[in-house]
């Protein structure tokens, strides 16, 4: 039914309607300022929304065009929009007046954020969610400011279908990847099966937990769907590169090319190959490339960090992931990797306190907690070093390094029980994943135990580890030096032989029961 309600809003509207045409002209060919001068004094909201955006454009554009850095921005503070403030003050008096519709509160959103009035913004935000579900663009921003799990289920959200996209994506952004995978199931069910969408989310969500051949199977099923997409293809590209997959890579980056090289993605891309093959400048000109179109992509000041990471450029490393955290503070890869740039220059008070941001975000990922652990072995914290190695392998051990270093650490501090115990788990582990007995370590851990059990008198068990150390080059004279002198007390004594896991006292690291390890059934 027509409501009397909408004829000024109709008058307004067809008053500015000459207005508003020349000025989204002029707004399309980026004349910000051009377009903000006809439409002043228009009285309609779509002519007073499209009036303040062009003001705010223009005061990013100049900003853009001053930045004279290298990098793209400046550090924050040293450019800004200065047309942010002024914007802020009438939008302010507007927004008290309750006279701001969904796009202007969104606009009014994001003049906040750029202000860091981060709790103002999210109140903002979710009123413009409130007065215009459907518009994208504000949930998008909204997702930005959340930082946990409380504050999400705290916000005062519209029950509308778009909100179940919404929470899918914010459950990926937290690490939540089980629930987040549970609700684009249910999407798929309610009749979405065909979103090309929701199949890239669900193959970044893969990409998340390091389930690298789901998320590549998932991306090689979009390509088939939707050959020309190039949303989210820098993403797969990242996955071809932890694989070394060049050829594919290679094919992927020219195929972008020829759709469109001008597109962030295909920039990134581009850079993920030159660096899968060791030209490091080459790929850090085309992360430069993709920031100059949109100094927002977080993924390529990441990437760029980790560049000038390989060319020893720390400085320049540290300044491009300071941005990606200005971006998105919820970046671990950029916590991560201050860290371990921080650890070049060493600076262990400084790595600790990175990695432990990396850790917060990331509290399943063994590779935080590693790191963290070498931190605080390094500020001789040793307690807390080895809670750190003993977590990362109960979370499932990535690099399989987490029991080496624990059972070093142990060794360091003489308490040869709890080292032998690590050590032995560390051997079970890497036999039980199928890894090839060459392993680097393994031969390490051999010559301990073997020493361990001669010094406890269990012979067997160190005549098993002397001979598994004679299949090594670099412990093959140890194990024969060993094995004689089995063979030499052997001839004096004769001991009978204990289970390998006898129980161990004194234990600091709280280690699980484990079977006995049957070292006579594994042949190199």
């Amino acid at each position: 039914m027509f409501s009397y309600h909408c004829l000024p809003c109709i008058q307004e509207d067809a008053q500015d309607l000459d207005a508003f045409t020349l000025a989204k002209s002029y707004f399309d060919l980026k004349e910000y300022d051009r377009a903000a001068y006809f439409l002043k004094g228009c009285c309609s909201q779509k002519a007073y929304f499209l009036y303040m955006y062009s003001r705010y454009l223009s005061g990013e554009k100049k900003k853009d065009d001053e930045t004279v850095d290298s990098l793209g921005p400046l550090e924050k503070g040293q450019v800004r929009n200065e047309a942010l403030r002024e914007l802020r003050v009438e939008l302010s008096k507007k927004h008290t007046a309750r006279e701001l519709d969904g796009f202007t509160l969104y606009l009014y959103g994001v003049v906040l954020r750029k202000l860091d009035l981060l709790k103002e913004a999210v109140e903002v935000f979710v009123e413009a969610i409130q007065a215009l579900p459907l518009h994208w663009g504000a949930w998008l921003e909204l997702s930005n400011l959340i930082t946990n799990i409380e504050m999400l289920k705290s916000l005062s959200l519209p029950d509308c279908w778009i909100k179940d996209f919404f929470m899918a994506h914010m459950y990926t952004e937290l690490q939540m990847i089980k629930e987040a995978l549970q609700k684009y199931q249910n999407l798929i069910e309610a009749g979405f099966s065909k979103s090309t969408y929701i199949i890239s989310q669900i193959a970044v969500a893969y990409h998340n937990i390091r389930d690298i051949d789901q998320a590549l199977a998932l991306f090689n099923e979009l390509r088939e769907h939707d050959p020309y997409r190039i949303d989210n293809m820098d993403t797969f590209s990242n996955l071809l590169y932890v694989k070394s997959m060049k050829p594919e890579l290679s094919y992927l980056a020219h195929n972008l090319v020829e759709i469109d090289k001008y597109r962030v993605e295909t920039c990134c891309v581009i850079g993920n190959y030159y660096s899968l093959r060791s030209q490091h400048e080459k790929a850090a000109l085309y992360f430069q490339r993709a920031l100059k179109l949109n100094p927002r992509c977080l993924g390529a000041w990441t990437l760029m960090g980790h560049e000038y990471m390989e060319m020893k450029n720390t400085s320049a490393a540290i300044q491009a992931y300071r941005h990606a955290i200005e971006v998105n503070k919820r970046d671990y890869r950029a916590w991560y990797g201050l860290g371990q740039t921080y650890e070049i220059l060493k600076m262990p008070f400084y790595c600790l306190y990175y990695y432990r941001k990396a850790h917060q975000l990331r509290p399943n990922d063994s590779r935080m907690l590693v790191a963290l652990g070498e931190s605080y072995e390094k500020l001789s914290q040793q307690v807390e070093a080895k809670k750190c190695y003993w977590r990362a392998y109960s979370v499932g051990d990535v690099e399989k390094m987490a029991l080496l270093k624990l059972a070093k650490l142990h060794e360091q501090l003489n308490e040869s029980d709890d080292a032998a115990q690590c050590y032995m788990l560390y051997i079970q582990d890497i036999f039980s994943c199928g890894e090839q007995l060459e392993h680097a370590e393994v031969s390490t851990a051999l010559r301990y135990l073997g020493q361990y059990y001669f010094k406890s008198k269990l012979y067997d068990e160190a005549s098993i580890c002397a001979q598994r150390c004679c299949d090594y080059n670099d412990a093959r004279e140890e194990g024969k030096a060993l094995l004689r002198q089995i063979s030499q007390v052997r001839d004096q004594v004769e001991t009978p032989s204990a289970d390998l896991f006898t129980p161990l006292s004194n234990i600091n690291t709280p280690v699980r029961r484990v079977s006995p390890l049957n070292l006579i059934s594994f042949t190199p």
